[in-house]
């Protein structure tokens, strides 16, 4: 029998994750919902000594990894690896694994779900009318067929949302630093062409050392007069300060946030502007797509501890090659 640490997590309980591990023999140790320092995640570590551990938001640092005496895995309940330190595990030889498909539909959904709030108005037209008023003819809106989108990042849900969004009627761009040989619903463009004809600019990149703040100052100076930013992916890739003076004196008319540098705690002088619509980092969230993140990383955990790689590994571990 294999211990098992999930350092945190976002829903009510523990259940699914639970039943899979259990279910394989093996015991499941839960830290608190949120997602504790790192220096008390390495504390837990230490008092439980797992063979793997699973984490959701909280940071599982270099330290983390290195206390456990037998450590096969460290799962990602989610997607990106930031708050994983993925070279760590690597040289110790232990796994790193994520769920990269679980929400596709789900982020691209909530993507273009702001792209058309922006379109037609709603948020805005919304908070009007509960204030009293009623004003039809302040109406400044956009017919989706006469616009372009340009989207930063073509993996999955790039390209989902480009789907969605050529169906809509928009005409859609997209750069990636790895261009598909069959772009589908989208026209591949340099970042320079994206940014001259786009009246909306949408982010599904990763946080990375090369994307983080990649969307600055200049970046957004050279968006289009009028435009919308939107980004779906991790705050830290846009600048809070930039977008904010983007915001007041242009070229940017709104920003749309489902991710913001320094979240939980966002800026309120970026997400309390009028000019920007915010929500709390639930692009990836329907009852389908938890259930299966919840599921597939327990499943992974559960490959690892029986001998067997995991089916979407993030690391070549050494001793593993």
């Amino acid at each position: 029998m294999a211990t098992v640490l999930q350092t945190d997590f976002a829903w009510p309980d523990m259940d699914i994750e639970r039943a899979v591990i259990e279910g394989a023999g093996h015991s499941l140790v839960g830290g608190p919902s949120e997602a504790l320092p790192a220096e008390r995640i390495e504390a837990l570590v230490a008092e439980h000594d797992p063979e793997a551990i699973m984490t959701c938001w909280a940071e599982v640092s270099a330290a983390a990894i290195a206390s456990p005496t037998r450590l096969a895995i460290v799962q990602r309940i989610g997607v990106g690896l930031d708050n994983i330190a993925v070279e760590a595990a690597t040289a110790r030889g232990a796994w790193v694994a994520n769920v990269p498909d679980y929400c596709v539909e789900e982020v691209s959904d909530h993507a273009v779900a702001m792209i058309m709030g922006w379109l037609r108005g709603v948020v805005p037209f919304d908070r009007e009318v509960k204030a009293g008023r009623w004003n039809p003819a302040a109406a400044q809106l956009r017919r989706a067929a006469n616009l372009t989108a340009g989207i930063l990042g073509y993996g999955r849900i790039g390209r989902a949302s480009a789907r969605k969004l050529a169906g809509i009627g928009l005409t859609v761009l997209a750069n990636d630093i790895a261009p598909p040989a069959d772009p589908g619903p989208a026209q591949l463009a340099e970042m320079d062409e994206l940014l001259a004809r786009s009246d909306i600019i949408l982010v599904h990149l990763p946080l990375t050392p090369d994307t983080e703040h990649l969307v600055d100052a200049a970046f957004l100076a050279r968006m289009r007069p009028g435009s919308l930013l939107v980004n779906v992916s991790r705050g830290p890739v846009v600048d809070c300060e930039a977008l904010i003076e983007a915001l007041e004196a242009g070229p940017l008319s709104a920003a749309a946030l489902d991710v913001v540098e320094g979240e939980p705690d966002p800026p309120a002088a970026l997400v309390a502007r009028a000019d920007v619509v915010a929500t709390p980092h639930v692009a990836f969230s329907s009852d389908a797509s938890l259930a299966e993140l919840r599921r597939r990383s327990a499943e992974e955990v559960v490959r690892v501890l029986a001998g067997q790689p995991p089916e979407n590994p993030c690391n070549a571990p050494h001793g593993k090659r």
